[in-house]
């Protein structure tokens, strides 16, 4: 499996791939975009709507390139998110919240599908238990580990408006502002 930072994965593509994860991409809200600093409210229908929305979210995350996508990403407020926690699975959280953290935390490089071009070290908890539901308004719980642990972080992270941006030093956040700015052309 490739390399993973934060929400995306780092691996060459063949030109339709490459095609494909730009078209996905432009389909993603990018920083500054305001909605990414907004709070989703909670999910309250289980609906078709629900359903669609899931699964475009999958197949965006998966043509990105990416291992999770929250909705506010996609423009949409709504307490969900999608994450690979294997190759070539899609898993969704509906209402997540974190019930439980491990005691021990870990510093590592985080990228972002809103956020291109730029990773940022992020301290986040090396363990923890999400629980919420399901697309279908099941009840789902999870306990995990390292990068998956990481990744559900990151993505409930962006349900309550909060960017790695805000998560990282106050070195890195000015060296990837400075990167993200637009470059003054001057003719």
């Amino acid at each position: 499996m490739a390399q993973v930072e934060g929400e995306v994965k780092n691996e060459e593509l063949d030109a339709e791939h490459e095609a494909r994860r730009q078209l996905a991409l432009a389909q993603i809200r990018q920083y500054p975009d305001p909605v990414l600093r907004m709070k989703a409210p909670p999910v309250e229908k289980f609906d078709d709507d629900l359903k669609r929305l899931v699964t475009r979210m999958g197949e965006l995350m998966k043509d990105a390139n990416g291992v999770g996508l929250a909705a506010t990403q996609v423009g949409v407020l709504r307490r969900v998110f999608v994450f690979a926690p294997e190759e070539d699975k899609v898993a969704v959280v509906v209402n997540p919240e974190i019930v439980r953290r491990g005691d021990e935390s870990d510093t590592d490089d985080e990228g972002c599908l809103s956020i291109q071009g730029v990773t940022m070290p992020v301290e986040r908890s090396t363990s923890v238990r999400i629980e919420g539901r399901d697309e279908r308004g099941d009840e789902v719980g999870y306990d995990f580990e390292g990068i998956i642990a990481r990744i559900v972080q990151h993505e409930l992270d962006h349900l309550d408006g909060t960017l790695i941006l805000d998560r990282t030093t106050p070195e890195a956040r000015r060296e990837a502002l400075g990167t993200l700015r637009p470059r003054l052309v001057i003719r």
